[in-house]
Parts: structure tokens; C-alpha cells; sequence
């Protein structure tokens, strides 16, 4: 993005090379993000029959398929405007839409006006935290996203409706917990607490041996109750942000994730 008024701020400065993203379609990344929108729209298909527990399903389904496709296209070289716009549609069905619906007919409709209220909030909360997140690309630290990321908000929501339906706990007996997990994951989104993205790992080089027991290990540990694991693990990582937004405010560092990166030529200057 840039000011109209400023037209020379296009104009790149000498020795910088401005690559341009190509505008074409390419089928295989984007047969990732179609499979992971129809895992969004399989799961409200689901909730719709009453099948909560596919439908939860569907959303993690989508969760993982939407992992795969930024990666396959940058593994692939094939990047492009067109993915990245249609891969946010693609998170707003899937993580925005879904979650809050799913949510709404599993519990919320049982409390009237606040339980689309709360679906709404998540919803709304949702296309705002991908709509900053497109304009924010490029002055955004990558080593962090600027509050929760949506499928991690998804999976907060689809995750608790996973586990209590694997407990034979009806919506309504517990649709305040559900109230509140919607609220908090919606909102949570527009913050400005910082998540860490695991982008700085690198998955081209090489590891100790050690990391792929680990990684074995967990494997194996969320293979013992995949509901009661997953969930555990994302509201370890719902609040992780907190702590490390007060770790950081404790330490007197930078809290936004907005000028606090200078190793990219357009983010330096922006602590001053």
C-alpha cells in the first residue's frame, strides 16, 4: 500500500530489487487452499446434521490443509497475487464463518440474542484480524503474528466442541464455557499481543536427531486422545501471547509487532 500523494515512494531505491508478485493461477497450491475451504464448508454441512463431532473435524482438516498450501507454493516457486487472495477467502469460510456457526448450533442458539452475539463477535473478529493481516504484511515482524492467528482461534472453539462431544456433554449444559471461549477467541484475534508464528524455523536444514524422537514422541502422545491433546495445546498456545506480552512489557521491550523487526529494508527506522 501507499500514499497517493507520495508517488516517489515507488520508485525503489538504488541497489534494492522489487520483486513483483506474479499475478498468475497455479493448481497445485491452490488445490490445497480448495481442499481446506471444503474442509470449512464440510464442517458446516456437518453441524448442520448434527454431526458436531465431523464437524469439529473438518475444521482441524482445514487447519492443516491451510498450513500446506504457502508452503508448497513457495517450495514450488509458485506464489502468487491470486493465492494469497484467495487463500484469505479461503480462512474466512473456513476459521471465520464455520467456527462461529458451528458454535452457534451446537450451544449459543440456546441462549438467545447473546449466543449470536457471541457467534457474531467471533465471526466479525475474524474478517478484522485477516483484513490487518493483509495490509500489515510488510511491516509485521515475521517471528510473530499481531495477535491470534485465526486457525489457532478456530481450533480453540472447534477444539472444545471436539472434546465435550467426545464426552457426551450436551451444548446447552455447557453453553456458558462456550460463551466465553468464543468470546475470547474472537477478541483475542484483534489484539495486538503477540503469537509466535514459527516461521523462523527452518524446515530445509538439518536437525539433530533428537528433534525427530521429539516430534515422534508428540505423534504418539496425541494419538492417546486427540481431543483432550489438541485442545490442551492450543489454549497453552491462546495464552502464550499474554505471557509473552508481559514478559516483554516486564523486560521494557517493544510490545507491537509493528517496529519490531529492522532486518527488512521497509521496517528500519520504524523504531525511532
Amino acid at each position: 500500500m501507499h500514499d497517493a500523494s507520495h508517488p516517489s515512494d515507488d520508485t525503489p531505491e538504488p541497489g534494492v530489487v522489487v520483486r513483483k508478485r506474479r499475478k498468475g493461477i497455479y493448481i497445485l497450491p491452490n488445490l490445497f487452499t480448495l481442499a481446506a475451504l471444503f474442509g470449512g464448508f464440510y464442517a458446516v454441512v456437518m453441524a448442520m446434521n448434527g454431526r458436531f463431532d465431523l464437524a469439529a473435524s473438518g475444521v482441524f482438516i482445514a487447519m492443516v490443509l491451510d498450513s500446506l498450501d504457502g508452503r508448497v507454493a513457495r517450495m514450488t516457486n509458485t506464489t502468487s497475487a491470486f493465492g494469497e487472495q484467495m487463500d484469505s477467502l479461503s480462512d474466512m469460510v473456513s476459521f471465520g464463518a464455520a467456527p462461529a456457526l458451528i458454535a452457534y448450533e451446537w450451544a449459543l442458539k440456546g441462549i438467545g440474542r447473546w449466543g449470536w452475539i457471541a457467534a457474531f463477535v467471533y465471526c466479525a473478529c475474524a474478517a478484522l484480524r485477516l483484513a490487518r493481516f493483509n495490509v500489515n504484511t510488510g511491516v509485521v515482524d515475521k517471528r510473530y503474528f499481531q495477535g491470534l492467528p485465526s486457525p489457532a482461534a478456530a481450533a480453540l472453539v472447534a477444539g472444545f466442541i471436539w472434546l465435550m462431544n467426545d464426552l457426551e456433554f450436551k451444548g446447552y449444559e455447557v453453553v456458558w464455557p462456550m460463551f466465553c471461549i468464543a468470546l475470547y477467541a474472537g477478541l483475542t484475534m484483534v489484539t495486538n499481543v503477540p503469537f509466535y508464528s514459527f516461521k523462523d524455523v527452518q524446515m530445509k536444514k538439518t536437525v539433530p536427531f533428537a528433534v525427530i524422537v521429539a516430534i515422534a514422541l508428540g505423534i504418539a502422545v496425541i494419538n492417546i486422545h486427540p481431543p483432550t491433546v489438541l485442545f490442551g495445546l492450543f489454549v497453552v498456545y491462546g495464552l502464550s501471547g499474554y505471557a509473552v506480552y508481559a514478559w516483554k512489557r516486564a523486560r521494557g521491550k517493544p510490545v507491537s509487532m509493528i517496529a519490531t523487526s529492522t532486518d527488512e529494508p521497509d521496517e528500519r527506522g520504524l523504531h525511532k
